[in-house]
């Protein structure tokens, strides 16, 4: 009997549960659409700054390397040439109307 009523209880639960996962969201608003866009605009922007900030560790390792390596006598290798870092400079919000 309390078998029976547990099943029938997590069924119940189960079909809720579905129903509510399968609800459609509405539509979202211009302020919505445009704050999300600024969100990912600032995001790209922080993702060059860590790459740019990577890089300049980067470098620094390998001249470290080197530097130690030359002064142990070791033979050094000669480093790939690489493009210098690129700093994104400060953060410019887009302008929505040149997107367009």
């Amino acid at each position: 009997m309390k078998n029976s009523m547990h099943l029938a209880l997590v069924a119940l639960l189960a079909a809720t549960v579905s129903g509510m996962a399968q609800a459609k969201l509405p539509a979202p608003s211009d302020e919505a659409k445009a704050a999300a866009a600024a969100a990912a605009d600032k995001a790209g922007w922080a993702n060059k700054v860590a790459a740019y900030k990577l890089c300049q560790v980067q470098d620094r390792v390998v001249a470290r390397t080197l530097a130690q390596e030359r002064a142990a006598g070791k033979p050094a290798g000669t480093p790939v040439a690489m493009p210098a870092c690129a700093d994104p400079g400060p953060y410019a919000a887009a302008d929505p109307a040149k997107k367009s």
